[in-house]
């Protein structure tokens, strides 16, 4: 029963880990901090794992949990981001863990300007980025669907603002 339980999670786990990624890479700039949120994340996932309800996706009780755990994980010490080096900065490729595929340039320059966000705007991105509608997202993080809109509305906005910044 627990060899089943083990195989069941390591399929599932590896058919998603792009989330794990995306919110490690997301939430921590530091090589060793993602490392040790990934690690946190999984260890979360596995505790949890007997709780998971097959009705619904997947994707979406990992991203829940992914993001509880980063927050979280990003409070306890909040000088995380003040460690990390311009070098760590410039480094941050959401897809970097996964080696399945070369982000292109602007791709990367996205999550890195995703990753200056504050902890909410963060996570409402990166769900966003993964086509989840905005009910979902409001579920997953305990605010209103309108606010979602009007947040991805803002966010978008800024994100324009900083590519052509950028490009400047």
């Amino acid at each position: 029963m627990a060899t089943t339980k083990k195989k069941l999670f390591t399929q599932m786990m590896q058919q998603n880990k792009g989330i794990i990624y995306k919110i490690v890479n997301a939430y921590c700039h530091n090589q060793d901090d993602r490392q040790d949120l990934a690690q946190e994340i999984l260890t979360t996932m596995w505790l949890a794992f007997d709780n998971y309800n097959n009705e619904y996706k997947f994707s979406t009780w990992m991203y829940r949990i992914s993001l509880n755990v980063a927050i979280s994980y990003y409070r306890k010490d909040n000088q995380r981001q003040d460690r990390a080096t311009a070098k760590d900065i410039s480094m941050v490729h959401i897809a970097d863990l996964s080696q399945d595929r070369e982000m292109s340039e602007d791709i990367g320059q996205l999550y890195q300007f995703i990753g200056q966000l504050d902890q909410l705007n963060k996570a409402i991105m990166l769900l966003y980025l993964e086509n989840e509608p905005h009910d979902v997202i409001a579920t997953n993080l305990g605010i209103t669907k309108t606010n979602v809109a009007t947040r991805i509305g803002r966010i978008k906005q800024t994100l324009r603002h900083q590519f052509n910044a950028q490009r400047a």
